[in-house]
């Protein structure tokens, strides 16, 4: 109990001195190993691996992954020049998004690889570009993910073009004399990874209908445990039937087609923890719970209030401790602020059992590499964006984002 996934006692001690808490803390080593395993997912023509930076877009993990060969899937043309900003060039760079960006015509002077993502954005590349070259991202009419609100497939989700559209989508191709190289089709973050499979086979019959496709791009989503109960999706065995069936359509129409793949949570998301302190300590009685109140919460990880996310949570102590039941929650004044619900419902209480907590504690929430620094209720009851820092390899920590101020938490207002 005394040690989470990389934090021990002492590390963490030393960061909560030179840096304070709630502090994200990100694990080089671990962030290279994953990165190391996806660029082996198994492949039969060619292989690029997109990293999702919507996951965790700062710059400091943007440019090791970009040492190592992977490239980046945006998802809105901000994302874009954040990447761009970090090294990256346009024609690393593959953009499928909601909405259309504005100034669409200053990414593509860069070389930026756009997958059109709705009619409307088909026919308005078309109009811009007769006769240019773009990807097409499908909803094959599947979905899957850890929960309805992270399953992007399927006749409830919005994302990409309904595989039943098909004749209209040929007609815009020829009305506009579109080079359709790629088809990518992602049905949902967490999802299983047996649909995952046959979504890939649906996706490679939609290749057939663009002779001039070259690529396709399968998404990510792929499940990681953060729970010790929870498993990992394994890379290569979810690989090699899709590899296997890249070779039979290149035995059936003698097209080679090339692989991209765009995890996110599963290069990133077991590479954090926040580091935080335990505040305050409260009880509602025999019949209640004992309440364990952070310096952390929903303005650093909103999971578990949106999504009844689970994640690891300890209290770290020099020795090890008989242990207790806590209810654990945030610092926001929000009931939903909490840190420790059901897996079913994110409103039900569920108490963890920790080493004996005492106010001034430390307290590792596990498994905040994904979705959490970068998608979070930034600046609620005004608490500032907590810094992040990176765990080297060789031991040292390094700062990669600094503590924002209240200044900088005003500096766009404007008197009235």
């Amino acid at each position: 109990m005394n040690r989470a996934r990389f934090l021990d006692y002492e590390t963490s001690q030393k960061i909560r001195e030179d840096f304070g808490t709630p502090v994200f803390v990100y694990d080089e080593r671990t962030l290279i190993e994953n990165a190391k395993l996806a660029l082996m997912f198994p492949n039969s023509f060619g292989l690029t691996v997109r990293y999702a930076m919507k996951a965790s877009p700062n710059a400091s993990i943007l440019k090791r992954f970009q040492k190592l060969g992977i490239k980046i899937d945006a998802s809105s043309g901000y994302e874009v020049l954040r990447a761009m900003k970090s090294g990256f060039s346009g024609e690393d760079i593959s953009l499928s998004s909601q909405e259309w960006y504005d100034d669409f015509e200053s990414l593509h002077e860069k070389g930026i690889k756009l997958n059109a993502c709705s009619l409307k954005q088909l026919e308005k590349f078309g109009k811009l570009y007769p006769g240019g070259t773009l990807g097409i991202r499908f909803n094959p009419g599947q979905g899957s993910g850890g929960t309805g609100k992270t399953n992007v497939g399927g006749p409830d989700s919005s994302f990409g073009i309904w595989y039943e559209l098909m004749p209209e989508i040929k007609a815009l191709v020829s009305k506009y004399d579109l080079n359709v190289e790629r088809i990518h089709t992602h049905i949902g973050s967490g999802s299983d990874p047996e649909v995952w499979q046959r979504v890939s086979n649906l996706s490679i019959d939609i290749v057939e209908n663009f002779p001039n496709a070259n690529t396709l791009n399968l998404g990510g989503g792929f499940k990681i445990g953060r729970m010790p109960e929870e498993i990992t999706t394994d890379l290569q065995v979810v690989g090699k039937p899709v590899s296997e069936a890249f070779l039979a359509f290149e035995q059936k129409t003698g097209r080679k087609l090339h692989l991209e793949i765009e995890p996110g949570t599963w290069l990133v998301g077991n590479g954090c923890s926040i580091l935080a302190t335990i505040k305050d300590i409260v009880s509602t009685g025999n019949n209640g719970h004992k309440f364990i109140k952070t310096d952390t919460g929903m303005t650093e990880i909103l999971r578990p209030s949106l999504y009844a996310a689970q994640h690891p949570i300890h209290v770290l102590k020099p020795e090890e401790t008989q242990s207790s039941k806590y209810i654990i929650v945030g610092h926001c004044c929000e009931s939903g602020d909490l840190l420790s619900p059901s897996p079913s419902d994110s409103e039900k209480l569920m108490e963890r059992e920790l080493c004996e907590a005492s106010i001034g504690d430390l307290l590792v929430i596990d498994g905040t590499g994904a979705y959490c620094s970068s998608m979070s209720a930034k600046n609620y009851n005004s608490y500032p964006e907590a810094p992040e820092v990176l765990l080297l390899e060789n031991g040292e920590i390094k700062l990669i984002r600094k503590k924002q101020t209240l200044d900088q938490i005003l500096e766009n207002e404007v008197p009235g």
